[in-house]
């Protein structure tokens, strides 16, 4: 009985009792055809058979698997194989390439191991304990139309380097994870359903890959796809890797080609995420629908990379897109809405680039930034908002171009401490179209802001915004420049705000120029008490109140400005000063401004000649109002005054008598400069950056600060402020990092001093490869590109700083003068101790002031040495020195209270810490 077709039925002449003597009495080729019954054996095979059972055909394996498969093309069709032991494989194939179709598995796993190459179609798995199906080695198995139901585990482990090709299949109620790949694994998964999994649905780590296509991932007690480790690899259209937003703001994009692909799933009604991305895996999510999930649709973090096409997560309890840490995220044409918190959320040091995607309709603000994440926003929608439709807090950074925001109930953008560039963007605000509040400098250009509420755009207290061709329309106000702002105005227009157009309050320094106010149901421009500011070229038309209210002590200029369709062009009050050169007043009943050739201020009636006591213009070309004429905050006196206070401040540093030659020498320049400015001629070359050489603690920040206030005075600087870095600030720990780093340090530098301390630290010797080298490059290109706006001091030990300048042309001819700040002589640190004593009421005696001088004559000079650092730090060992030897008296209260002053405040030469306590 060994050619053809053999048959089992057991009491039947001629036929086999049992499978497996059928199958070790059949030729390969053979087909063994088994009748209905039950049969208990365990059955192995290792040759090409077929087994085809006739009715129901239950084969049960007395003790471990059912079915064993060694070698070989076996095939096994409608077999109900049922095992005793749940934890135990109920099928085991250990090699060859055998088929299982229609056959009902039951109470033990299917293990594939080794390098087989199994299929199964149409089966089911149920009740294993474990894992239903695990797949180890290097096998590949093909699994159709295959059920998994009612076990108590994973539903379907993939790990080792196994690889696994899933289609039209369910795994369902599963008590643990619905599908596992691990280790270095493969699967790929086509229109199945991963349903009611205890965790998450499918979970992929280590090195592990998988791909998923038109599956549906459901009602999971965890997360819906869940990636760690340190699987995928994300290359760009050259690639040269995953980009995010780089130093010009071009939108992200990439192409995740490894790690976990999704192409036109759904996941829904998940009890955790939807999709979580961490560690170092990668994620591509494409045409696929998240909702109604508990936590966020997607989270993005640790070290991961997320890329997202035409993606839809909406209806979710939490938000849609959370990413953090140092992850990364592209999302392109996607949609995120109907949120129970954020619609995206960047924190940390996250990078995400958003293109034509709309977030909408959420509970807290649509797009969330903090930390010192980056976000980039191309030809977005954003609305729908209970709070605001950006915000933008801590050190983030937000580019965003062509964009809408609009139905909110706040502000349309809010920048709170971070800094953002938005360009022709749209944005209709609640009760703020946009408010800036940050020590950065943030810019606005080509945008269209619309405010139903209060204000069209807020500059908040010393904030030093840039707004260039926009147009507010609406508000209470249309623009509100408060408190010691420092705003760069150029073109656009204010219209139709239900108050005043313009509103600029108490030390506010704005620099308008170009602006157009219309149809203001106030004044145009507001200047309230104490307020100042250029203003060049405006057209201020149609305001139903005075086109110009000064308020008291108000000061400021007008130039080459348009009054017209208002009964007064200007309203003062007694104590404001008013200049205005070469403006223009139509159809007004009362015309003053044509008249005011200098400040307009009681009792003066002509207008007397020369330049007025009114605030500078700074180092902008004559009459340019550009943003490097940004005006400061001084008049001619005042400023007068202030160089006065600087050079008296300079003069009392201790020792540096060189350097405080150099600086006089270069106010005196600098001074000359802005002459020839004023009249209209051409500045000399001059190069306001310096080299600062010299040793720890020699008072290279403190001159540096006087500096940035010597050219402020001098309307060469808009605010004059000390902005500190070092490498760490400046340098990023990967490709792409460090251009972002310095920009952004840089941008807060706008207006005043960047002061790099340690500067050479920036090219390490013998580091070629060093992103220090990116950092310098970026700064030759801003310094070239903002030449006017800011001035650079590198600073450090005088041998390395020689070797900071060679390593970059362009940087050596931008610094090209150096102060030499020498080491302080013992007198000299004596006078500081002195000083610090002074300033805390305490007093040193003639033999504790030799003491001194003999101890900093004598101290080591070494690496640890910080000079006037190591003065301040001696006084301070000496007051608690001094604390110590009265407390060792033991004085009561009272005693201390009623002894000579001198017990108190005078330090003595004991008080003296040992020399090798610096």
């Amino acid at each position: 009985m060994r050619a053809g077709t053999q048959r089992v039925a057991p009491g039947s002449w001629g036929s086999h009792r049992s499978i497996a003597a059928a199958v070790r009495g059949a030729e390969a080729g053979a087909v063994i055809t088994v009748q209905s019954g039950t049969y208990t054996e365990n059955l192995v095979l290792d040759k090409d058979v077929t087994l085809i059972a006739k009715g129901v055909v239950r084969l049960v394996a007395p003790r471990g698997p059912a079915v064993t498969v060694h070698a070989g093309r076996a095939e096994l069709r409608g077999f109900a194989l049922i095992s005793p032991a749940p934890r135990e494989p109920g099928v085991l194939v250990r090699g060859g390439e055998p088929v299982l179709r229609d056959c009902e598995i039951t109470g033990g796993r299917v293990e594939v191991a080794g390098a087989a190459a199994p299929v199964l179609s149409g089966c089911s798995v149920r009740q294993a304990e474990g894992a239903a199906v695990r797949l180890t080695g290097t096998s590949r198995t093909t699994l159709d139309r295959l059920t998994v139901g009612g076990c108590a585990g994973d539903g379907l482990v993939v790990e080792d380097e196994a690889a696994a090709e899933l289609t039209d299949s369910l795994v369902d109620g599963a008590t643990g994870r619905g599908v596992v790949v691990a280790a270095g694994a493969h699967a790929e998964l086509t229109r199945c359903e991963i349903r009611d999994s205890g965790r998450a649905a499918v979970l992929v780590e280590g090195h592990a890959t998988a791909v998923l296509r038109a599956t549906r991932l459901y009602e999971a007690g965890g997360r819906g796809v869940w990636t760690r480790g340190t699987a995928g690899r994300v290359t760009g259209p050259a690639g040269d890797g995953f980009r995010t937003a780089g130093a010009g703001g071009e939108a992200a994009r990439g192409e995740v080609s490894q790690g976990v692909r999704l192409h036109d799933c759904e996941i829904f009604r998940t009890a955790g995420g939807g999709v979580l991305a961490e560690d170092g895996s990668a994620v591509l999510l494409d045409g696929c629908h998240i909702h109604h999930t508990t936590g966020a649709a997607v989270l993005v973090t640790g070290e991961a990379l997320a890329e997202l096409v035409s993606v839809r997560a909406v209806d979710c309890a939490d938000t849609a897109l959370v990413v953090s840490a140092t992850a990364r995220a592209a999302a392109r044409d996607c949609t995120f809405a109907r949120t129970g918190a954020n619609g995206l959320y960047a924190t940390g040091d996250a990078e995400v680039a958003l293109t034509g995607c709309t977030v909408r309709d959420t509970a807290y603000t649509a797009v969330h930034l903090g930390g010192a994440a980056r976000v980039t926003v191309t030809d977005g929608a954003v609305g729908g908002s209970a709070e605001y439709g950006v915000r933008v807090t801590e050190r983030a950074e937000l580019l965003a171009d062509g964009c809408e925001v609009n139905d909110v109930e706040l502000a349309g953008v809010s920048v709170e401490g971070g800094d953002a560039a938005l360009r022709d963007c749209r944005i209709d605000g609640g009760r703020e179209g946009v408010r800036l509040s940050t020590t950065h400098r943030p810019l606005l250009a080509g945008c269209a802001v619309t405010a139903g509420g209060e204000t069209g755009v807020r500059v908040g207290p010393g904030t030093g915004a840039r707004l260039e061709d926009v147009t507010v329309t609406g508000g209470i106000t249309g623009l509100l420049l408060e408190e010691d702002s420092t705003a760069v105005v150029t073109g656009g227009e204010v219209r139709e705000s239900r108050g005043s157009g313009v509103v600029v309050r108490a030390g506010a320094r704005p620099a308008v120029h170009g602006l157009t106010v219309a149809s203001a149901a106030k004044n145009a421009l507001y200047v309230e008490e104490g307020g100042a500011g250029r203003y060049e070229d405006c057209h201020f038309t149609k305001s139903r109140f005075p086109a110009v209210y000064a308020g008291a002590r108000s000061r400021f200029e007008l130039r080459r400005c348009v009054v017209d369709g208002t009964d007064t062009d200007l309203l003062r009050d007694a104590d404001a000063e008013v200049y205005a050169v070469d403006c223009h007043v139509a159809d007004v009943a009362e015309p003053l401004l044509p008249t005011l050739a200098a400040p307009l201020s009681p009792g003066v009636g002509a207008a007397p000649t020369g330049r007025p006591n009114l605030p500078s213009t700074g180092a902008g070309s004559p009459g340019a109002g550009s943003a490097e004429g940004a005006g400061g905050a001084e008049a001619d006196g005042s400023a007068e005054a202030r160089l006065e206070e600087l050079h008296a401040e300079l003069g009392r540093l201790v020792g540096l008598d060189g350097v405080k030659r150099d600086v006089v020498t270069l106010t005196k320049l600098m001074q000359m400069v802005k002459v020839r400015q004023d009249a209209g001629l051409a500045p000399p070359p001059l190069s306001r950056h310096l080299v600062f050489a010299g040793n720890a603690g020699t008072g290279k920040t403190t001159v540096a600060r006087l500096y940035g206030g010597f050219l402020a005075a001098l309307g060469l600087l808009s605010r004059g402020h000390l902005v500190e870095a070092d490498r760490g600030d400046l340098v990023g720990e990967y490709v792409g990092h460090t251009a972002p780093k310095t920009t952004a340090v840089f941008r807060r530098a706008l207006g005043g001093v960047l002061f790099i301390d340690e500067a050479y630290s920036l090219v390490p010797q013998g580091q070629l490869s060093d992103f220090g080298a990116e950092a310098v490059s970026t700064l030759v290109k801003l310094m070239e590109d903002h030449r006017d706006e800011v001035v650079v001091i590198v600073a450090g030990y005088p041998n390395e700083m020689n070797r900071l300048l060679e390593s970059n042309a362009g940087l050596a001819s931008r610094f090209t003068r150096t102060l030499h700040f020498d080491d302080y002589s013992a007198p000299e640190l004596v006078r500081i101790v002195e000083h610090q004593a002074t300033s805390h009421e305490y007093t040193l005696a003639p033999e504790t002031a030799a003491a001194l001088h003999d101890y900093f004559a004598t101290v080591p000079r070494g690496e640890q040495f910080g000079n006037g650092r190591s003065a301040r730090q001696v006084f301070q060992r000496m007051t608690e020195r001094h604390a110590q030897r009265v407390a060792e008296l033991g004085l009561s209260v009272a005693d201390l209270a009623a002894a000579d002053d001198g017990l108190l405040t005078a330090l003595l030469p004991a008080d003296l810490p040992p020399a090798e306590a610096l």
